[in-house]
């Protein structure tokens, strides 16, 4: 059985934000199974190319992800809500194994349960090659950084 994962839909300004920011800290632990835990058992997804579905699928997709995407670390901005649906930017940054620096830019629209589980993740993904100096994501996002919106570029 699943535990709910508050805040509940349907969503106003404060909850869509809090969810927002719920899901940037759990990314940002880099832990497959803590994240997994936000979504339905039977939950569906879009990454990129690739599509998952189930809580399983889900920690395979994201161990196999941070062993690729190293000293990764990310930030997400609500764009929209309606209901039991939350739309948000995104960007993270990370390292490859050869020492190249990515930022990745994306969107991902988002489908909740009544007990506030994602049971729909659709995210669509851009990666720019950068250099080490134009890093501006270092670790998770301090608390006093919370529901600051993140650049275009």
């Amino acid at each position: 059985m699943s535990e709910p994962r508050p805040p509940f839909p349907p969503f106003d300004e404060e909850s869509a934000l809090r969810k927002v920011q719920a899901a940037e800290d759990a990314w940002n632990t880099r832990d497959p199974h803590r994240v997994s835990l936000a979504y339905t058992p039977d939950s569906v997804w879009r990454n990129r190319d690739t599509f998952v579905t189930g809580r399983a699928e889900i920690v395979e997709f994201l161990t196999a992800k941070w062993e690729r995407e190293l000293d990764y670390a990310l930030r997400k901005s609500l764009w929209s809500y309606h209901g039991d649906r939350i739309a948000v930017r995104f960007q993270y940054e990370c390292r490859d194994h050869d020492g190249q620096w990515w930022r990745s830019y994306g969107n991902e629209l988002w489908e909740f349960t009544d007990t506030g589980l994602m049971r729909r993740r659709e995210a669509s993904i851009n990666d720019v090659r950068i250099t080490e100096d134009e890093r501006r994501l270092f670790g998770p996002r301090p608390a006093e950084e919370h529901g600051q919106d993140i650049p275009l570029r």
